[in-house]
C-alpha cells in the first residue's frame, strides 16, 4: 500500500509541475497535495508539521503570484480591468487551442478587453503585451515556486 501511496504522490507533483504552465491544472496546490500524500506515506515521521506549513504557506503566496503578476503587468501600461478580464478568458478560451492557445490566447484577449474599453489599437497592443509579460512572470515564479517546495520536502525528509 505504502508504494501505490509512493506512485500517487509522484503523479500528483507531476501533475502539479504541468499545472503551472497549463492553466487547466492547479499546479501549486496539486505539487503540495502529492507532497502531502508522500509525508503521509511515512506516517509524517519524516515530514512533520513544521515543513508542511511552510509548504502550506507557499500555496496561498502562489495564489497571490497569479494575481498580481497578470495585475501588475497590465496595470503598468494603464490597462483597463476590461483588458484584464479578457485575458483571462481568453487564458480559458486558448485551452482549447492547445499551445498556440494558451501562448496567444491571454494577449488575444486583453487586447479585445482594451479595444471594448477604449477602441485605441496602440493602447490595446501595449495592454496585451504586458498581460501577457505578466502572465509568463507569474508562470516562471510559480515553477521556481514548486521546485523551493520539492527543496524543503526533500531537507525534510533527508536531513
Amino acid at each position: 500500500m505504502e508504494a501505490i501511496t509512493w506512485i500517487l504522490a509522484v503523479i500528483m507533483v507531476g501533475l502539479g509541475i504541468a499545472g503551472s504552465v497549463l492553466p487547466a491544472l492547479p499546479g501549486v496546490p496539486l505539487v503540495f497535495g502529492g507532497l502531502l500524500l508522500a509525508a503521509w506515506a511515512d506516517d509524517f515521521q519524516r515530514v512533520g508539521p513544521l515543513p508542511l506549513i511552510v509548504l502550506g504557506l507557499m500555496v496561498v503566496v502562489s495564489f497571490a503570484i497569479d494575481f498580481l503578476a497578470t495585475v501588475l503587468g497590465a496595470k503598468r501600461v494603464g490597462a483597463t480591468r476590461l483588458a484584464i478580464l479578457g485575458a483571462a478568458i481568453g487564458t480559458v478560451m486558448g485551452l482549447f487551442l492547445g499551445l498556440p492557445g494558451l501562448i496567444l490566447g491571454p494577449f488575444v484577449g486583453a487586447v479585445v478587453g482594451e479595444l471594448v474599453s477604449h477602441g485605441k489599437v496602440e493602447q490595446a497592443a501595449r495592454a496585451g503585451v504586458a498581460t501577457w509579460i505578466g502572465l509568463l512572470f507569474g508562470t516562471l515564479a510559480k515553477l521556481a515556486l514548486i521546485f523551493t517546495m520539492l527543496g524543503v520536502f526533500a531537507a525534510a525528509y533527508f536531513l
